[in-house]
C-alpha cells in the first residue's frame, strides 16, 4: 500500500466507514455557506469554527427591522429584548438537553470569564480544596489564584491517578470543587462523563480522600463544539462554554450553565447593575436579586449578540441536522489523517510524524476531532513547529502551534519537567513565542482540529503539504499500521480507552526504532537538500577561518528604497542616509477601513504599486497598472489629521495624507484605503536584541520597518538558493518556469544587495560592515516567511523560494540575509551617501582561538 492509494475516497470510506464526503447537495450548500475559505484548508476549529454566511446574512435582517432596547428598561423595544434573550437562554438549555427547572444559563464574555465568575463566587474557606485535572486550560489552572487567597489548598491531579476509592458517609459540608475536561484541547482525549457521578458521589478520587460536599465544574469548551452533552445524564454542578468555539458568530460571548442547587451556594462580593435587588449607598446594606441570572450577570449583557445565537443555532441545525452527525462527521476525518499521518515514513524508514494521542482513536466516544503532533526529520530528530508553522501559511493551510493554553499535557507529552519549563523562561522562552525548539527537543507541537464544514480534501491537502515539505526521500507506509487499524476500524471500541500507543506516547521512542536504526545504517545517500545544506554551512566548521578572511571583495551592487511599506521597489544609483535608515524608505504606509496596515501577506496587489521619490520637486509619486499617477509631498503639511498606528506591535504616531491618494488606492485594491506617513516629531527605537551583535548594537531610531533600519543579502546566497530551486523545479516538472536570480533577489525585499566576495552565506557570520565612508553594525539575521513567496512583478504566490530556503536551513528558524544599523555623527552638516559600486569591508567572527587581529 503506497501513499497515493492512502489519498483516495475509498481508502478513507474503509478507514471512517463513511462513504465518500457526504451527499453532493450537502457539500454544495456548505461550499455556498462557506466561499471566503475556498482555496485555503482551515484547521484550527478548536481555537475558533467558521460561522456559515447565512447565520450573519439573517441576524443582520434581524437587527436591521426590529427595535432592541436595553433588557433593563420596561419600554416595547426592552421588552423585545428581554424576551428574545429568555427565548435563546431556553434554546441553549434544550440544545444541552438540560432541565430548565435544574440549570440556568448565566451570560458572560467568555468561557474564561465564566470560569472567573465560579472562583470568584465558590464558597471557599480553610480546608476547601481546589482540585483540577493537570490536562485542563489553562483559565481552569488560573481559578487557583482566587482559590488560594481565600484559604482553599490547590490539588492538580494527573489524568492516571483519577481511580475508584472508598466511599465513606460523612456530615461535613467543607465545600470542595473538582474541574476536568470533558475533551482535552491538546490531545482531543475525551475524559469519561461519569467521573461527575464518581466526585459527587465521592466514589472518586481525588474526593474519595477528602470529607466534605464536592462540586464538579466540567469544561465543556472543546468538548461540545464537535460532540452532544446532555445535561440530563451528565449533571454537572458548572458548565462553562464558549459560543465562537461552537458557532463561528458571535465572538466574545460564553455562558455559565449552573445547576439550581450549585447556584445557590454562589455569593458575589461585588454587585453591579442588575445584580441588586436592593442597596443603599450611605451604609453597607445589599440584597441579592433572587435569579440566577440576575445576580450573576453583571450589568446590561451584549444582548445584541444573545440575539445572534439564535441565527447560528437556526444554521448549525439546518446544515448539520445535530451534533451526533458533526461528531461522526469530524471524527472520521481526524481518524483517517491520523491513521495516515501516523503511517508515514521518510526514504530512511524513520516515521515522519509523532502524534500524541491516548490510544489509536478507535472511538469518538474516547477521542475528539484534534490532532496533535511534531514531524520528524530523516535521522529522527525534531523539526520546529515554527518551520511547519510558516510553511504551512506558504500552503495557505491554517493550524496551531505551541502549547494551546495547556501547560499541563504538553508537559506530559513532550517530556518536559518543570525545571526544564523554568530553565526555559530563563533562557527567553515564554507562550506563543517562535521558540520551539531547546537543545533539538520540543517546546509545543502542532495542532489541527476538524469542524462540520471540514471535508476530506482538507485532510488531503494537510497530509501532501507534510510529504512535499517534510519528507527526505521517497515517501513509503508502514502498512502493519494500516491493516492494525483497519481491524480496529471493523469493530471500533465504544469504552475509553486510556491506553497509550508507545509510538505516540509521551514517553520512549517509536515502536519501529530498531528497525529504523538498521536502515538508517545501511542508508547510503542524503536528498539534495541536506547536501546542499553542509555544503552552506561547510565555511563555519571549526578550525576553519570566516571566509571574509579568505580573500574576495564585495562590492554594493544594488541599492533600493521601499518609500511605501509593502508597496515595490525604488532602484537608486546614489542615496542620503538619513537618521532612521536610507532617506524616505518606509516612511509611508497604506492602512484600510480600520486604520489597520496593509502588508502584502493580507493584500499581494500592494508591490504593483511603484513608489518614486522626487527628491527635485519634493513629491512622493505613485504609479500602477492601469492607473493615472498620483502625488503627495514629501513633507505632509501641519494641519494634517494625526492617526495612531501600530507596527509590529509598536505604537507609532502618523498624519494622513489626504483624500486624493486614498481615493486612489481605494480604486486600485478595491477596498477602502488611505496613505499615512511617520510623524516626523515621532521617535520609534529600536528594539533590544540578544545575542552576539547586541552588544556592539547602535541606539537606532526607526522609520515603519518592521525590525531594524536596513537590510542587505548576498547574491552568492541568493544564487545558492537559485540552484536549489532549480533542482527542485526540474525534478517535479520537466519545462516548468524556474525563478532566475534577479526575481529571488526583488523577493527578498533588501535595501542593499552585495555582491562579490568570497561565497554564500559569509553574511551569516559578520559583526560589521563598511560600505563606502558609513559604517554599520549587524543587528542579526532576517527571519522569513511566505512573503518572499510573492513575485514582485505580477504579484503571483508561488511556493518558492521558501520551500528551497526552508529546505537549505534545516531545522533552524528560516532566515536570509543580515539587518543593519547606523547612527549619523553626531552635528554633522554633511551627508552621507551611500554609492552603488562603493566597496563593502566586513567584520566577522573570530574563528574561536584564534589570535586577535593586529590593530
Amino acid at each position: 500500500m503506497d501513499f497515493q492509494t492512502l489519498c483516495t475516497e475509498d481508502f478513507y470510506a474503509r478507514v471512517s466507514g463513511r462513504r465518500g464526503c457526504g451527499e453532493r447537495r450537502v457539500t454544495e450548500e456548505l461550499r455556498r455557506e462557506f466561499r471566503r475559505s475556498e482555496g485555503g484548508t482551515y484547521l484550527d476549529h478548536a481555537a475558533a469554527t467558521l460561522f456559515p454566511e447565512s447565520a450573519v446574512r439573517n441576524y443582520c435582517e434581524d437587527v436591521s427591522t426590529n427595535l432592541y432596547g436595553n433588557p433593563h428598561s420596561h419600554s416595547p423595544s426592552s421588552r423585545l429584548t428581554h424576551d428574545s434573550v429568555e427565548r435563546v437562554r431556553l434554546r441553549i438549555l434544550q440544545f444541552f438537553d438540560a432541565d430548565p427547572e435544574q440549570y440556568s444559563v448565566v451570560f458572560t464574555s467568555g468561557c474564561t470569564s465564566a470560569l472567573r465568575l465560579v472562583a470568584e463566587s465558590f464558597p471557599w474557606r480553610r480546608g476547601s480544596v481546589f482540585s483540577y485535572l493537570t490536562d485542563s486550560h489553562t483559565s481552569v489552572v488560573g481559578m487557583r489564584g482566587l482559590a488560594s487567597a481565600l484559604g482553599a489548598v490547590t490539588l492538580p491531579v494527573a489524568p492516571d491517578d483519577l481511580r475508584d476509592g472508598a466511599d465513606e458517609d460523612d456530615s461535613c459540608q467543607t465545600p470542595h470543587l473538582f474541574s476536568f475536561p470533558a475533551q482535552s484541547n491538546f490531545s482531543g482525549r475525551k475524559y469519561p462523563l461519569s467521573c461527575v457521578t464518581g466526585i459527587r458521589a465521592r466514589r472518586l478520587y481525588p474526593a474519595c480522600a477528602y470529607r466534605g460536599q464536592w462540586r464538579v465544574l466540567l469544561d465543556a469548551a472543546s468538548f461540545v463544539c464537535t460532540s452532544p452533552l446532555s445535561l440530563r445524564q451528565c449533571r454537572a454542578d458548572f458548565v462553562p462554554v464558549s459560543f465562537y468555539k461552537m458557532l463561528g458568530f458571535p465572538t466574545g460571548l460564553g455562558a455559565l450553565l449552573v445547576r439550581s442547587d450549585a447556584a445557590a451556594a454562589l455569593h458575589k462580593r461585588y454587585f453591579g447593575g442588575g445584580t441588586a435587588a436592593a442597596y443603599l449607598s450611605g451604609e453597607d446594606y445589599y440584597v441579592e436579586a433572587r435569579s440566577t441570572t440576575d445576580r450573576l450577570e453583571d450589568g446590561t449583557i451584549s444582548f445584541l449578540d444573545v440575539i445572534a445565537l439564535n441565527h447560528s443555532f437556526d444554521a448549525l441545525h439546518k446544515l448539520t441536522g445535530g451534533m451526533r452527525s458533526v461528531q461522526e462527521h469530524t471524527f472520521a476525518l481526524a481518524r483517517y489523517t491520523y491513521l495516515v499521518l501516523s503511517s508515514l515514513r521518510h526514504g530512511s524508514g524513520r516515521s515522519l510524524a509523532q502524534v500524541y494521542a491516548h490510544g489509536h482513536f478507535e472511538s469518538a466516544s474516547s477521542q475528539g476531532p484534534i490532532l496533535t503532533f511534531n514531524l520528524l526529520d530523516a535521522q529522527g530528530g525534531f523539526i520546529g513547529y515554527s518551520q511547519v508553522d510558516r510553511m504551512a501559511s506558504l500552503y495557505n493551510i491554517h493550524l496551531r502551534t505551541g502549547c494551546f493554553c495547556n501547560t499541563g499535557a504538553c508537559q506530559a507529552f513532550l517530556g518536559i519537567s518543570s525545571e526544564q519549563m523554568k530553565s526555559n523562561l530563563q533562557a527567553g522562552h515564554v507562550c506563543g513565542d517562535a521558540v520551539d525548539l531547546v537543545e533539538g527537543r520540543p517546546t509545543g507541537a502542532v495542532r489541527v482540529s476538524f469542524g462540520y464544514m471540514s471535508t476530506f480534501d482538507d485532510c488531503q491537502n494537510l497530509l501532501k503539504f507534510v510529504v512535499e515539505c517534510f519528507c527526505s526521500g521517497a515517501v513509503s507506509v508502514d502498512g502493519g499500521r494500516i491493516q492494525a487499524a483497519l481491524r480496529h476500524a471493523t469493530s471500533p471500541s465504544t469504552s475509553t480507552d486510556t491506553s497509550t500507543d508507545t509510538s505516540t506516547s509521551p514517553r520512549g521512542p517509536s515502536t519501529d526504532e530498531d528497525r529504523d536504526e538498521l536502515q538508517r545504517e545501511s542508508q547510503s545517500h542524503r536528498d539534495e537538500g541536506e547536501e546542499l545544506q553542509r555544503e552552506s554551512q561547510s565555511h563555519r566548521d571549526k578550525g576553519e577561518e570566516p571566509q571574509s578572511q579568505r580573500g574576495g571583495a564585495y562590492t554594493l551592487s544594488k541599492i533600493y528604497i521601499y518609500p511605501v511599506k509593502s508597496c515595490g521597489a525604488f532602484e537608486v544609483e546614489r542615496w542620503p542616509l538619513g537618521p532612521r535608515g536610507l532617506l524616505y524608505d518606509r516612511g509611508w504606509m497604506v492602512v484600510n477601513g480600520n486604520g489597520v496596515c496593509l502588508s502584502q501577506k493580507r493584500e499581494a496587489r500592494l508591490c504593483l504599486i511603484k513608489p518614486r521619490v522626487e527628491l527635485s520637486n519634493n513629491r512622493l509619486q505613485l504609479l500602477a497598472p492601469e492607473m493615472e499617477s498620483v502625488s503627495v509631498p514629501l513633507e505632509t503639511e501641519a494641519q494634517s489629521q494625526i492617526c495612531l498606528s501600530k507596527v509590529c506591535g509598536d505604537r507609532v504616531e502618523t498624519l494622513d495624507c489626504g483624500d486624493g491618494v486614498a481615493d486612489w488606492l481605494s480604486r486600485f485594491l478595491g477596498q477602502t484605503s488611505r496613505l499615512i506617513r511617520l510623524s516626523p516629531d515621532f521617535t520609534r527605537g529600536a528594539r533590544k536584541r540578544t545575542g552576539r551583535a547586541a552588544a556592539s548594537e547602535v541606539s537606532a531610531s526607526l522609520s515603519l520597518v518592521n525590525e531594524a533600519q536596513y537590510l542587505m543579502i548576498n547574491v552568492s546566497s541568493v544564487e545558492r538558493i537559485q540552484r536549489l530551486v532549480q533542482r527542485r523545479e526540474q525534478a517535479l516538472s520537466e519545462g516548468s518556469s524556474v525563478l532566475d536570480v534577479q526575481n529571488i533577489i526583488s523577493r527578498f525585499r533588501a535595501n542593499l544587495v552585495l555582491s562579490g566576495g568570497g561565497g554564500a552565506f559569509e553574511e551569516d557570520e559578520w559583526t560589521h560592515v563598511s560600505i563606502g565612508d558609513a559604517r554599520f553594525t549587524v543587528s542579526g539575521p532576517c527571519g522569513r516567511c511566505h512573503m518572499v513567496g510573492i513575485d514582485q512583478e505580477s504579484g503571483a504566490r508561488t511556493r518558492e523560494p521558501l520551500l528551497s530556503l526552508s529546505e537549505l536551513r534545516g531545522q533552524r528558524k528560516v532566515t536570509f540575509g543580515v539587518y543593519l544599523s547606523h547612527r549619523l555623527p553626531e552635528n554633522s552638516r554633511t551627508p552621507v551617501f551611500l554609492c552603488r559600486g562603493s566597496s563593502v569591508r566586513p567584520v566577522s567572527l573570530p574563528r574561536p582561538n584564534a589570535l586577535p587581529a593586529p590593530p
